[in-house]
């Protein structure tokens, strides 16, 4: 029976061991690298939001006067050459206003009507002056300016094949240094693409004396990251 049982457990042994070998055998050294990749491009479209706020005494004349504005917009939007596409109503609201008097309850004076719309401007030299129409008949408020690209597809690409250019560059310092040899590349991983966005404008108000909205479009940095996988050589 002790004889039976230490078979059994040199028999176990050597299956444990030589798995053990085994998996050592196929666990391959490797290297993992993160790349990263950035296209600056020049921008050559504008997303604006245009906001308009009118005030009176009742919700109806607050919301008549605030459609009137916004329509005055839309019509200096057209006339500046924007195609009808390119502008949408991004929100509508009504609140009503208080006022404290003497430090008392507040009371009900009036209403006031917001709107806003989005515009899209693909000629960038016609943007100062889309903004100066629109401040001149109708909008009052400007909330936001964001410059980008019509077109990322390319850019995205440039960015990619620079970051795998990235990656390689570092292996092959990497491997040099350590007096080794890459393999064959196992595995590619994006961790994603990126457009650094352009400084926002503050939101600022206006009025009709408004001329020449001085504008700088700047540049846009486009960016993309990924993680590569080497076998090393034996």
């Amino acid at each position: 029976m002790t004889h039976r049982l230490l078979l059994a457990f040199a028999l176990c042994s050597g299956g444990m061991f030589g798995a053990t070998q085994a998996i050592a055998e196929a666990v391959q050294p490797q290297m993992r690298v993160q790349g990263e990749g950035r296209i600056v491009v020049a921008p050559d479209m504008a997303r604006i939001t245009l906001g308009v706020v009118q005030e009176a005494k009742t919700a109806t004349d607050a919301m008549d006067a605030m459609s009137i504005a916004m329509a005055a917009v839309m019509e200096q939007m057209a006339a500046a050459g924007i195609d009808p596409k390119h502008v949408q109503t991004g929100s509508l609201r009504l609140d009503q206003r208080y006022e404290n008097f003497d430090g008392g309850p507040r009371k009900p004076v009036g209403y006031a009507a917001y709107g806003d719309i989005q515009v899209q401007v693909f000629d960038l030299d016609n943007l100062g002056a889309v903004l100066d129409a629109a401040v001149r008949d109708g909008a009052n408020q400007m909330n936001s300016l964001r410059f980008d690209v019509a077109d990322k597809a390319p850019h995205r690409i440039a960015a990619r094949r620079a970051a795998v250019a990235d990656a390689r560059e570092k292996a092959e310092v990497y491997a040099d240094a350590a007096g080794i040899e890459l393999g064959a590349i196992i595995l590619i991983s994006e961790g994603g693409t990126a457009s650094l966005p352009s400084p926002m404008m503050a939101e600022a108000s206006f009025d009709s004396a408004s001329r020449s909205v001085p504008i700088a479009a700047g540049q846009l940095s486009i960016g993309a990251s990924i993680s590569m996988v080497w076998a090393l050589a034996d």
